[in-house]
């Protein structure tokens, strides 16, 4: 009997599902509980070779998803528990294989999951950030193929994507993939997951970027907050560590706050951790905020933070390894029980814009649609040609924002203004048929004006009374300038040229072609 990709999925999710003995994390204000009301910390333990930088891609699909590895599974899982590890983060799996046995082990070893959505090639990218239909699909095929097991207990919209002053304006991408995230969640699970996003330590953004995840609509809020922090170096304490500073500013968030990496390896490398910083976690100056923390991270690699070096499918424990054992095995967090704890903790406030700010705190970009991006290419008259390669892209898109600016409104979004064009999310091939047609349109349909030396043609449009719906609300969401962001519809013009356009693998600058001295009325056209 032949069955179909969707239906061995799903007995896929009702095998981990009926498999799972753990009871489900559940999430009351800032705090987490085991469903019997027990508060839960998280003894956790970063699980996954190193893809890809923070924020970053790869422009390689290639990674281990370590949660499909059995092999390391039935190796690892008995040294995390050794570790005392309750939960582990992974940085990316492939939503199109079977996680049943590795999740299986986990689950009796007592080990929830804490997953990032993204993988190396499909992220949302600090140099050119971006929502899209492809990234929509991405995030919530993970979360299908996770979200059957009740060790699961959340997703990572992001990790370290804003990490700086300079690119603040990706956040406004992660936040709505945190929008979408949660209202697939909602629609498709019947308890409680988290989405969150895990922050860098920047002295500059560390309190706009907390503040501005929290603040406002709390369906497009995150559930939790991480923190990637490695300001407690060997020999320490709580205040020269600014510990202290971090519990004093998320005593009042209103979401649980953890530490999704820690671990600092100055000045002596892995084998030198002491883990001073672990017993100050489960301290009673930190646990009535902190709710634990990742250390990073289990395999040794060349940066030189593991507590395993694997070789030829061994695992050695190093010297690190057993120093954290110790210390977490002396561990014991004071706790609350649910019944008895109640959140009087509000929202934060969104940030202002400002120099270190750029992102306006009350209007997200739209939520990816392929039906309409669908419907939008369908009405067009001039797109692009079939034999159009993706690495050509760039240098129309350059022409056509620099000679008619207008033309590429529907597209671009403007992070400070919070006005998105209603076409922002759809994919590049999309886009381009749109700025294409804008163009074409301008130049009053002018005979060669849809020629760009045959890198463009002319199509028959169709509209059926169902896309002919869509595109009208699409175009009315346009021109409300005032839109929020509860919806698709915070979306308007006009929008100023973004200064870099990524496809594929080439990124080119805006305006390439003008100055590069193509222009010559273009030599496309």
């Amino acid at each position: 009997m032949r069955f179909s990709k969707t239906s061995l999925v799903s007995a896929s999710l009702l095998l981990g599902q009926a498999a799972a003995e753990l009871p489900p994390i559940v999430m009351k204000g800032s705090k987490f509980f085991y469903q019997n009301g027990t508060q839960f910390f998280m003894k956790g333990v970063a699980y996954q070779q190193d893809s890809a930088a923070s924020g970053k891609s790869t422009g390689s699909s290639k990674y281990n998803d370590p949660l499909a590895d059995v092999a390391s599974c039935r190796r690892d899982v008995p040294l995390l528990k050794q570790l005392r590890t309750n939960t582990i983060r992974t940085y990316a799996i492939d939503p199109t294989k079977n996680h049943d046995e590795c999740m299986k082990l986990l689950d009796e070893a007592g080990i929830y999951v804490i997953s990032d959505l993204s993988e190396p090639s499909l992220s949302v990218n600090r140099d050119d950030p971006k929502w899209d239909v492809e990234l929509l699909k991405r995030y919530t095929d993970v979360v299908d193929a996770l979200s059957g097991y009740s060790n699961v207990i959340g997703f990572f919209a992001g990790n370290e994507v804003t990490n700086n002053a300079t690119n603040t304006d990706a956040s406004a991408y992660v936040k709505a993939a945190v929008r979408d995230t949660k209202n697939h969640i909602r629609a498709t699970t019947k308890r409680w997951l988290g989405v969150g996003y895990a922050a860098n330590d920047d002295a500059d953004i560390r309190e706009n970027i907390a503040q501005y995840f929290n603040c406002g609509n709390q369906s497009e809020a995150i559930d939790y907050w991480g923190y990637n922090i490695y300001s407690w170096c060997g020999k320490s304490s709580f205040t020269d560590s600014g510990y202290d500073k971090q519990v004093e500013f998320f005593k009042k968030y209103s979401v649980p706050v953890f530490f999704a990496e820690y671990g600092c390896n100055i000045p002596d490398g892995a084998e030198g951790r002491i883990w001073e910083e672990t017993t100050a976690l489960y301290s009673d100056e930190m646990t009535d905020v902190i709710s634990g923390g990742i250390v990073y991270m289990y395999h040794q690699e060349a940066n030189d933070y593991g507590l395993v070096e694997v070789k030829d499918g061994k695992a050695s424990k190093l010297k690190d390894f057993d120093t954290l054992s110790t210390r977490m095995a002396s561990v014991r967090p004071s706790a609350t029980s649910m019944d008895a704890y109640q959140p009087t903790n509000s929202p934060a406030a969104c940030p202002t814009v400002n120099a270190k700010w750029a992102v306006s705190g009350d209007r997200l970009p739209p939520t990816p649609n392929n039906a309409l991006c669908e419907c939008m290419y369908k009405s067009l008259t001039c797109v692009p040609s079939d034999n159009l390669k993706t690495t050509d892209f760039g240098k129309i898109f350059n022409y056509v924002c620099d000679q008619t600016p207008e033309a590429c409104d529907g597209i671009n979004g403007n992070t400070t203004s919070g006005v998105y064009g209603p076409f922002s999310m759809c994919g590049d091939k999309h886009k381009l048929g749109y700025i294409l047609n804008e163009y074409y349109n301008s130049q009053n349909q002018a005979s060669d004006a849809c020629g760009f030396k045959g890198q463009a043609t002319i199509q028959a449009a169709s509209v059926d009374d169902g896309c002919k719906a869509s595109l009208a609300e699409a175009s009315e969401a346009a021109s409300n300038t005032q839109g929020g962001s509860e919806t698709s519809k915070n979306i308007a013009v006009p929008i100023p040229m973004k200064h870099l356009f990524t496809i594929g693998d080439l990124a080119i600058g805006a305006y390439v072609v003008v100055a590069m001295g193509v222009g010559a009325g273009m030599v496309l056209l």
